[in-house]
């Protein structure tokens, strides 16, 4: 935990913009590919577990448009089963992809999700 000591007696004022739960978005990246439709997402976090969770989408056969704080995943041709390798081992979360691979084509493809 951070502490910020302000010495001084003036007043602090301005904005400061709040970015989405990772631990929230994650999954919800992942159920975007049960519906075969086009999901938008608002106010996700530029990270990388969730750039890496995109390019898993992608690779499965889903179109991804970044338009400042939203992301629109469409997943109506996404068709692929198998989660690439690569992917795979640099999140560890992306095994909840499977979860929803498996809700939508009945089968999934996926090696052991460690660090590379």
């Amino acid at each position: 935990m951070y502490n910020y000591i302000i010495n001084g007696g003036k007043k602090l004022h301005g904005e400061v913009d709040i970015s989405g739960s990772k631990n929230a978005t994650l999954p919800i990246l992942a159920a975007t590919i049960i519906s075969g439709k086009t999901t938008k997402l608002y106010n996700v976090p530029n990270i990388e577990d969730v750039k890496t969770t995109l390019k898993i989408l992608e690779s499965l056969g889903c179109k991804i448009k970044k338009d400042k704080n939203k992301i629109i995943i469409n997943s109506k041709d996404a068709s692929k089963t198998t989660i690439p390798d690569e992917l795979m081992r640099k999140l560890r979360s992306s095994v909840i992809i499977a979860g929803a691979i498996i809700t939508r084509f009945k089968e999934v493809k996926f090696s052991y999700p460690r660090r590379m």
